[in-house]
């Protein structure tokens, strides 16, 4: 294959006059060759005919953007262009984000699609796709539709080329968005039942001129049977028309209430979940070794009142008197526990609060990753909170916090270094933030900052060290300004303590 002036391809194929009769203004060659333009639609019909022909964005796009995309990331990216519909199954901190962003922005720059919309989960609508389209495609008009029903229609009729809303937005605005030419599902696995209001929201958009592309980094990942509602949208035609039909093809009924994956399951979920790309970290060669992000969390009602109390208490307090580095550690300090679930009294005892929205967040994470898990939870109290939730909803978790024996430790650190459970551990930072390996882990959460670099930095290296085969993704969740302050340090290798003073007053102002 020759690509002429980054306009034409001259292929070589056993039937070129078959070629020219699929592709207007072709033209045959001698010697068994023919001329195409080099454009998508003439590259999707040679796809089809098996003819392996690039993505024009490999040569026709800039790439643009603060960063060079890796070598995966634009493999992605020309994958998707090539594909109306189609599955991006990179592994989470692979970049899936910034893939779909080249795609899309291609598909524009080429008039193909005119507006694009991501639905994607409430804590990475502005932590990951506000700030990557910013990060990526900063000539793009962007905009992010929550709120009001009311707030949500006026933010769509701004028409932004891009719009991102979240699942349960899609259901509000439904009627709205039908312009929208590509949907970009982030996290699709919220999509497996076919038959849930959400996934019918979604279907009934899905008009045969829509392109659609699905991301996930763990599909089927709990049964074979969540392949079926996620086929059902991208190729309807490589599943069942009865959800029972698929339940047969993959299962088998053992008991009268219990079935089994059958033995040809994992074929058929992967003939199913098709067409899909899919890159692992291992496979990423050119990442860093550790890769950091962040999720947005919404404070609750609760936690907003009483943040909103100690701010204030905080500012009158300050113009009293001066300021000490004890004083600001202590007022932060409650601030930070507010905003985990969690705030101690003067007297040692725990006010507890609402972690439903942050509990969530830290689930999409879990069921995101392929490998293992640890949880860095900086106050003690929401540890068993959290570790007990976690089991109620069939997650394998244990915790370790400073008054855990260290016999009982050490049985557990090895359990989750050589067995399957548990699969999540929760820890106080503190507690293992020195000489453990924990390698069977490949993410990291932090369900909240802690003050000290030294802590922070460890307690991540508990992943990160000799003995660690894979690629670790570190993930912070943040609800207030302040916790985004604090890692905003631990991120930039300053130590919280050394800066108490500076970030008090900047959280007063």
């Amino acid at each position: 294959m020759q690509i002429l002036n980054d306009k034409a391809l001259v292929l070589k194929v056993r039937d070129p006059h078959k070629v020219s009769d699929a592709i207007s203004h072709s033209k045959v060659l001698p010697d068994n060759k023919v001329v195409v333009k080099w454009g998508l639609e003439e590259c999707r019909i040679l796809r089809s005919m098996n003819i392996k022909a690039p993505s024009p964005i490999e040569k026709k796009y800039e790439w643009t953007g603060q960063h060079t995309p890796f070598d995966h990331q634009k493999t992605t990216s020309a994958f998707l262009t090539m594909h109306k519909r189609a599955f991006c199954f990179n592994e989470q901190g692979t970049g899936k984000t910034a893939s779909a962003i080249w795609a899309s922005d291609f598909l524009l720059s080429q008039g193909i699609i005119n507006r694009v919309l991501i639905v994607c989960p409430l804590s990475i609508m502005d932590s990951a796709w506000r700030d990557d389209l910013f990060k990526f495609a900063m000539h793009r008009t962007v905009d992010v539709a929550y709120g009001s029903a009311k707030k949500r229609r006026e933010i769509v009729a701004n028409d932004a080329e891009y719009l991102v809303v979240n699942y349960d937005g899609l259901a509000i605005l439904e009627k709205d968005l039908q312009d929208r030419d590509l949907i970009i599902v982030d996290e699709a696995t919220h999509y497996k039942n076919s038959r849930t209001d959400r996934w019918k929201v979604l279907n009934r958009m899905l008009k045969p001129h829509k392109w659609l592309w699905m991301m996930t980094g763990t599909p089927a990942a709990q049964s074979p049977l969540d392949a079926y509602g996620l086929a059902k949208l991208i190729n309807p035609n490589q599943v069942p028309r009865f959800y029972g039909s698929f339940r047969d093809q993959v299962m088998i009924k053992i008991t009268q209430f219990k079935w089994i994956p059958r033995e040809e399951s994992t074929n058929i979920v992967f003939n199913a979940l098709q067409p899909a790309i899919r890159f692992t970290k291992d496979e990423c060669l050119d990442l860093p070794p550790m890769v950091y992000t962040k999720r947005e969390v919404e404070l609750t009602r609760q936690q907003k009142k009483y943040y909103k109390e100690l701010k204030s208490k905080m500012v009158m307090q300050a113009a009293g008197e001066q300021i000490t580095a004890v004083n600001a550690a202590v007022n932060m300090n409650k601030l930070l526990q507010i905003s985990s679930g969690a705030v101690y009294t003067d007297e040692g005892e725990a006010l507890e609060f609402d972690i439903t929205h942050r509990y969530k967040v830290l689930r999409e994470v879990i069921d995101e990753s392929s490998k293992k898990v640890l949880v860095f939870v900086p106050f003690k109290h929401a540890i068993n909170l959290i570790t007990n939730k976690l089991n109620k909803d069939g997650v394998p978790t244990e915790y370790i916090r400073g008054d855990v024996p260290a016999p009982k430790r050490t049985d557990m650190f090895k359990r989750f270094q050589t067995q399957d459970n548990p699969r999540v551990l929760v820890i106080q930072p503190q507690a293992a933030a020195h000489g453990v390996t924990l390698t069977g882990a490949n993410t990291v959460v932090w369900w909240g900052p802690t003050s000290s670099l030294e802590t922070y930095a460890q307690a991540n290296a508990r992943v990160h060290r000799s003995g660690q085969d894979h690629k670790c993704t570190v993930v912070q969740l943040q609800g207030s300004a302040i916790e985004k302050r604090v890692y905003t340090l631990l991120d930039k290798r300053i130590d919280v303590h050394t800066k108490m003073i500076d970030l008090y007053q900047e959280i007063l102002d």
